[in-house]
Order: structure tokens, then C-alpha cells, then sequence
């Protein structure tokens, strides 16, 4: 049984985007980023709520994920911008989570998730089509990391993600590969996530350096006029790399902070074709992030 858990966490873990909306391989969780404002004047928060619940479906290692991830997005901008400030300012981000995850034989397993919900500033009385959005991912996991004859233990996760409400609105590869290589330290290497771990030798403790990518699009209910065109959504796309402190208790909780300086920062606001139209914001910064997690 333990090994069975041990294999769902495992593909759970390949959802982990955070760029992409709802950890999987989390039954609850929440957390807040903040971006300051710093050399610029433009400031970003958010906070953001997920619940999810695994189903077995039979004897054969298949399961079925339902679950809820909320955001709300707080924008702060600058005085002497050409749009209007309170209708652009906030957002809120619903996602459904429907995840299935079977073992195709004894070396691969396959995961799957789709993520209907909606982004968008909701200063319209009702929803529209143009608010929902889509995300899925699918994925091929060989897992060797309690494996007792594997002398060094390793997960390879291959598969491919998109979503519309991230900073990337477009299909990217998922490519992990994760090995420990000594008693204290592991690694991941890929997309969209890169990190090296030290573990505490009590293991409740860990220090993480890590590179990734994250960002949120959104609708503009009804459209927004800026400079003679009009803005139908707002993009955020960060690239950024830090440190993570984590503490983990009472088995399934984790609490973790990061914070990450943002290597490549474009804030902006596009038309229809998804033209950037004007830029909010392109600086570099700081970003810092607090959580609370419940794990599967």
C-alpha cells in the first residue's frame, strides 16, 4: 500500500506548474505572492485556495482526481497610465481539476488532467465565453525513487502541458527527471521547473535552489480602451530563480517560503490577435511566496 501511495504522489507531482493552476499532489493548500513594487511602480499579490480529493476507481492502480483552485490577483499601477485603473486592477481565477492516472505495466505509469474554469476581471454582470478557459496536461512517468535495487533512485516524467490562464498561453513540453544522489542531496532537472535539494538529516527540514517559470492571463470584460485599440486581456509572464525554505510535520503537512529574484519580467495588456498593446511592465525584482500545504 505503501508503495502504491508512494507511485500516486509520483504522478501527482508531474502537475506541479507554477506557472500551471492546482498541485495535484495536494489534498489542500494555501498560499500568497507578493511582487513589490521596488525601482518600478507597478506591484502584484495574490492569494490563492485548492482543494482536491482522490477516488479509486479499482484494484488496478486507477484513480480519479476532482478538485477546486481559486485565485484572487490584486494589480496596483502607476498614476499616469492611459487605462482605466479600477477596471484593470483585479482578477479572480476558478479552475475545475479532473485528473485520471492508471499503470500502464510495471515500469510506466500515465496521467492525465483537464482544468475547465474561468480568468477574468468581472466587472460584467454575468460570465461570457470569452472568460473560460482550458488547461490540460498528459504524462508518462517511470518511477525508481523507492526502488531498493536501484543503487542511486530516479523518476523520469515525459508528457506536455497547456493552459490559458498562465503566463505561457501556449503548449510546453514537461520534462522531469529527479535523482538523489546522496543521502542529503537530490536534484530535478527540466521544464518548467529546474531545482537542487539539500535535505536535513532529519528530513524535516530542506533547502531548495530552484529556477521555473510562472504568470497568469486573464480576460478584460468587454474590453478595455488603451491608446486607440482596445485591451481584451492582461498577460503576466515571469521567469524567475530563488530560494525555498520548507518544514514538513505531522506527515502530510509543509510549510514553505521563497523568495526568488525575476530574471525576465513582461507585464501586459493585448488586444484579440494577442498583440501586446502596451507594456506594463518589463523591470526585473524581487517576489516572495508563503504556504501551506496538506500533501496526498
Amino acid at each position: 500500500m505503501k508503495s502504491i501511495t508512494i507511485t500516486i504522489l509520483t504522478v501527482l507531482c508531474c502537475f506541479i506548474v507554477s506557472i500551471s493552476h492546482g498541485q495535484l499532489s495536494d489534498l489542500a493548500r494555501v498560499d500568497y505572492t507578493i511582487l513589490p513594487a521596488g525601482s518600478s511602480d507597478f506591484e502584484f499579490n495574490r492569494t490563492r485556495f485548492l482543494f482536491n480529493y482522490p477516488i479509486k476507481l479499482n484494484d488496478k492502480q486507477s484513480y480519479l482526481f476532482l478538485g477546486l483552485d481559486y485565485s484572487n490577483i490584486n494589480l496596483f499601477f502607476e498614476e499616469n497610465i492611459p487605462f482605466d485603473r479600477d477596471e484593470l486592477d483585479g482578477y479572480q481565477i476558478l479552475d475545475f481539476n479532473i485528473g485520471y492516472t492508471f499503470k500502464i505495466n510495471e515500469v510506466w505509469r500515465f496521467g492525465a488532467r483537464l482544468t475547465p474554469g474561468f480568468s477574468s476581471n468581472l466587472t460584467a454582470d454575468d460570465l461570457s465565453l470569452d472568460d473560460t478557459v482550458i488547461s490540460s496536461d498528459v504524462v508518462f512517468i517511470k518511477d525508481k525513487k523507492d526502488d531498493p535495487t536501484v543503487e542511486k533512485p530516479y523518476r523520469l516524467i515525459l508528457g506536455a502541458s497547456f493552459s490559458q490562464n498562465r503566463g505561457f498561453p501556449f503548449p510546453l513540453p514537461f520534462i522531469s527527471y529527479y535523482r538523489k544522489f546522496h543521502p542529503n542531496w537530490s536534484y530535478n532537472l527540466g521544464i518548467p521547473k529546474t531545482n537542487i535539494q539539500y535535505h536535513f538529516n532529519n528530513e524535516s527540514h530542506r533547502l531548495k535552489a530552484y529556477a521555473q517559470l510562472d504568470g497568469f492571463t486573464a480576460n478584460i470584460q468587454g474590453g478595455s480602451p488603451v491608446n486607440g485599440d482596445i485591451a481584451d486581456t492582461i498577460n503576466m509572464s515571469l521567469i524567475l530563480s530563488g530560494l525555498q525554505y520548507e518544514f514538513h510535520f505531522k506527515k502530510r503537512f509543509e510549510f514553505y517560503i521563497r523568495g526568488a529574484y525575476i530574471l525576465d519580467r513582461n507585464v501586459a495588456l493585448r488586444n484579440n490577435d494577442r498583440d501586446d498593446i502596451f507594456i506594463i511592465d518589463k523591470s526585473s525584482g524581487l517576489t516572495f511566496r508563503t504556504a501551506l500545504r496538506i500533501k496526498i
